[in-house]
């Protein structure tokens, strides 16, 4: 072999190799700028279908979102590898094990099968999993059998060393007799009494679900706001806190409605928002919906 061919392989292999650590700086770099983020802007995604004009909408935006995505009852983790791999592309993405509405349909035996599924199939597309959502409602089952799920899903989720967030139902607000059919299931009484210790010294991120049309149409003020993430802040003393489900089904309070809650101005440790509109993929996509707009005017602020 010919001098002139050694060089020119050597110098293809030192080339490769560059490119790799420059690759790895840069998603380095992308990392450390997500985990020390302040604020985080998410919307939620109920359908992966049309991922190609969810893309297109995503990315058009001011700013880089997370995007919450609800896994379906009784499909495969499999089916969700391909278009999960698109979206990484242009946001982070949370993964919603289990919708609320879907914990009562499956045993624990079955909710333990899934979670491996998921985990396994999915643990290196997926930057977020929420291991529970809205599990204080009265529909997601009885207490201790919901506690358990989300007990197991954490560990999980931790053994693997992935980030783990849980989202509860707020229904607990200041002057509220009826956002809830029994005493127990009000928020702050549920997770003391049901939620794992450790889960709550060491959940990732610790969102609460608030839908104003849900509760009376109350809008709870700003001072009761920064006093009730100022308590789950106590409660859970390392989670970042903010909003993991918010939304209007009226379209005439849509845009109010997003601005309202998005630029909340909220004074409490390790608050960092989330807000995960609840309607994105009908709202803000494709990118010429009116929401679309009103979103990006948001992040851009």
């Amino acid at each position: 072999m010919s001098s002139f061919i050694v060089k020119a392989l050597l110098f293809v292999i030192v080339l490769c190799l560059l490119i790799v650590l420059l690759w790895n700086i840069k998603r380095g770099t992308i990392a450390k700028i997500e985990e020390n983020q302040t604020k985080l802007y998410g919307v939620t995604l109920d359908s992966v279908k049309e991922i190609e004009s969810t893309i297109e909408a995503l990315s058009s935006l001011s700013k880089r979102v997370m995007v919450r995505v609800v896994f379906d009852e009784n499909i495969s983790a499999k089916s969700y590898k391909e278009p999960l791999q698109k979206l990484k592309k242009v946001s982070s993405v949370m993964g919603e094990l289990f919708d609320s509405e879907y914990l009562p349909h499956y045993s624990l035996k079955a909710y333990k099968k899934r979670v491996d599924e998921y985990l396994d199939v999915l643990g290196d597309v997926v930057d977020v999993w929420e291991i529970g959502n809205e599990v204080n409602g009265e529909w997601t089952g009885k207490p201790s059998k919901v506690a358990k799920k989300v007990k197991y899903a954490f560990k999980s989720v931790e053994a693997k060393g992935y980030k783990s967030a849980l989202t509860l139902y707020y229904n607990d607000y200041s002057y509220n007799d009826g956002c809830w059919n029994r005493p127990e299931e009000k928020m702050r009484s549920w997770s003391k009494k049901y939620l794992d210790k450790e889960l709550k010294e060491r959940v990732d991120y610790l969102f609460i679900s608030y839908y104003e049309e849900d509760c009376d149409n109350y809008k709870p003020s700003l001072s009761e706001w920064k006093k009730l993430f100022k308590e789950l802040g106590e409660m859970f003393p390392n989670s970042k806190l903010g909003f993991g489900e918010v939304g209007t089904s009226n379209p005439s309070k849509k845009a109010e409605y997003l601005k309202r809650y998005y630029t909340l101005d909220i004074n409490a440790s390790r608050y960092v928002g989330g807000y995960f509109w609840w309607y994105a993929k009908d709202d803000i996509v494709p990118k010429s919906k009116p929401l679309w707009g009103v979103l990006d005017e948001v992040l851009k602020k």
